[in-house]
Formats: structure tokens, C-alpha cells, sequence
């Protein structure tokens, strides 16, 4: 007699039966499922076709794609047989070539580059140029051409959600009559239940950069992806995900999670006030697709600490906290202060 076993259809990890729960949970990412949803979800599957071209691609990848690995920073680098050279653009060492990656690696879909790197160290000079108290080297041309294209790992997933809400919503008016003030107080029961589709929601899968900093150069045009091919990485560097779908499972749905709640609270209108008694936005079935993003990366060490500068190379959206120079700023502080001071003399003595 064999045993029903249940894949998350978040992340793909076996489910458990939780007995405290009556559901079926996962240890992973976290997710919950009645048995209801997963039969539904696992009718919906079909099994898939080995795709000819698809398997090509893939053993193409395994033999031209490298894998590089920084001694310094402990950075893995993906880049194609054709580069010479490397350099880790974390810490701006040599790397060294550590073997070749599986195919497990090769991503669905990418973004090519529509920044070159010209265009990324102008809208980097002119944002930097805005900045006053950061060291001086930091606006040198040596430091804007450490400006590297990178090809960022992302999770990009698409949610299914059950969303449930239900909440007392008051509508309150006064007003006088004669010598009497009235308060009229109407509760009405609002509920809400919708089954929600987020598309596209991404995570980024590489530990090394923050997470915060990709979020910030969002979003990307979805618009522009392309089935993978390696001549897209041609001429830049790559990333390997280190961070798989289950541990940035929790991100996408706390961003899914906001998004829903979004939508559900903007639907509830004309209260004077609304208190929420049941608010759950349960994701019940995930697609992932694995694709690279175009980022013109930057690192900068400032006395010990890395600041990291990105732009979206599709967008030229900048993000990065530039370094605070506390020289420049106390010499510029007191220069204020001594001219203040003189001003108040020259004032001062001109009145007597």
C-alpha cells in the first residue's frame, strides 16, 4: 500500500499533515493548505513534455557557463567561457575559476541591458554630483568606471490568494435639533471574499546583495522578457542564486500579503470607521520563474564598511546610500560657524 504524498505548491517541499491545524502545512515556506485546495490545485496540474530545444539550451549552459569564486569575499560568479580577466565586483579581487554549474542554474527568462555602461556612469556622476559630504575619491572617474553590468538573480513568482476579510464598519452622523444634540450610530457586517491573482511579484535570489536595494530600483518591465540565451550574458557578469524558493517565500508573501490588503481595504469605502476581525490572504498555489535582471552594481569602501550603489539597467533607476565624510562636514560646519561668528564682529563693531 503506498502512501499520498503532497508537493507545497509554493515551493515545491513536501507537505505534513498538522493535527493541531487540521491542514496540511509545509516546513518550509511556512504554507498552509485544507485538503480541499491541495486536491483542487493538484487536479489543475499537468504533467509536463520534455521540450527538445528547451534540453538543448540546458546542456549548453552546463558547457559554457563557469562558475568563479572570490577567496576574499566568498562571491560565486557566473560568466561565460568567452571572459578573460575577472574580477570579484564586490570586493575588486581576481577570482578564480571553481568549475561548471549545472543546469539547475540556467534561468527561464531574462532582460537584456538598455543602459551601456556610458549611460550608467553619467547617471551616476549626475546623482553623486547632488551629494556634498562624501569623500572626495568617491566622485573620481576611477570610482564610476568600477561601475560593473551585472545579471541579478530573481524569483519571479505568480500568486494565487484566498483572500477573507471581514470587519464592523460604523457610519456615524450628529447633529441638533432645538436644545438637543443627537448621535446616530449604524454597525453594518462587511465582508469580503475574493480569490486574487498577483503576477510577477519578485525576490531577489543572491544573499550578498541587500535585498532593500534591489526592491528600491523596482520595478522592471515585464514587457521585455525574453526566453534565456547566453548571449545575453556576452560581455557582462552573472550571479548565482544562493538563496532558493522556499527561504524567499516569506518575502513574496509579505509583499503579496500588502498588495491583497491593499486591494481588499480600498474596496471598503463611506465608514466612519472600520475595525478588521478576520484579515487572511492565504496563498493556495505558486509559479516561479527563474530569471536574470539587468544591474549596472557598484561597491565603495569607505573606512572599513561597503556601500552599494545599483542601477536598473532598463530603467536607469538609481538607488544607493552615498558615504558620509565627517571631515568635509565638521570643516564645513566650523567654516559657517568662524564666518557667523566674523559677521556678528564686523556688526557688532559697526554699531559702536
Amino acid at each position: 500500500m503506498e502512501a499520498a504524498e503532497y508537493k507545497c505548491p509554493n515551493c515545491g517541499a513536501d507537505l505534513k499533515f498538522d493535527p493541531l491545524l487540521q491542514k496540511l502545512s509545509c516546513e518550509y515556506c511556512l504554507s498552509t493548505f485544507t485538503m480541499e485546495e491541495i486536491k483542487t490545485v493538484c487536479a489543475d496540474a499537468e504533467n509536463s513534455i520534455p521540450d527538445p530545444a528547451a534540453m538543448q539550451t540546458q546542456q549548453d549552459f552546463e558547457e559554457h557557463m563557469g562558475l568563479y569564486h572570490c577567496s576574499s569575499c566568498g562571491a560565486d560568479i557566473m560568466a561565460d567561457d568567452t571572459q578573460t580577466a575577472l574580477f570579484c565586483y564586490y570586493c575588486h579581487n581576481p577570482v578564480i575559476l571553481a568549475g561548471k554549474l549545472t543546469g539547475d542554474y540556467k534561468p527561464d527568462k531574462v532582460i537584456g541591458f538598455k543602459l551601456t555602461k556610458e549611460n550608467a556612469v553619467d547617471t551616476f556622476k549626475l546623482w553623486i554630483s547632488k551629494r556634498m559630504f562624501v569623500p572626495k575619491d568617491f566622485k573620481s572617474q576611477q570610482q564610476a568606471e568600477k561601475i560593473t553590468g551585472l545579471y541579478v538573480p530573481f524569483w519571479a513568482a505568480d500568486c494565487d490568494v484566498r483572500a477573507e476579510y471581514h470587519a464592523i464598519g460604523k457610519k456615524i452622523r450628529s447633529w441638533t435639533s432645538g436644545s438637543y444634540s443627537y448621535t446616530e450610530t449604524k454597525e453594518y457586517r462587511i465582508v469580503r471574499n475574493a480569490d486574487i491573482r498577483a503576477d510577477g511579484v519578485p525576490a531577489d535570489g543572491e544573499s550578498k546583495i541587500d535585498d532593500l536595494l534591489m526592491e528600491a530600483i523596482e520595478p522592471f518591465d515585464y514587457n521585455d522578457l525574453k526566453d534565456f540565451s547566453m548571449s545575453y550574458l556576452s560581455g557582462f557578469y552573472a550571479d548565482k542564486y544562493d538563496v532558493d524558493k522556499a527561504a524567499v517565500f516569506p518575502r513574496i508573501r509579505s509583499r503579496v500579503g500588502d498588495a491583497c490588503k491593499s486591494i481588499i481595504t480600498r474596496s471598503v469605502s463611506g465608514y466612519s470607521s472600520v475595525v478588521p476581525s478576520v484579515e487572511q490572504y492565504n496563498i493556495i498555489n505558486t509559479n516561479w520563474q527563474y530569471m536574470m535582471l539587468p544591474v549596472w552594481f557598484m561597491t565603495y569602501n569607505y573606512k572599513g564598511q561597503i556601500y552599494e550603489f545599483a542601477i536598473n539597467g532598463q530603467t536607469g533607476k538609481l538607488a544607493g546610500t552615498p558615504p558620509l565624510d565627517k571631515g568635509r562636514l565638521m570643516r564645513f560646519c566650523l567654516g559657517i560657524g568662524a564666518g557667523i561668528a566674523l559677521l556678528i564682529y564686523i556688526l557688532g563693531g559697526g554699531l559702536l
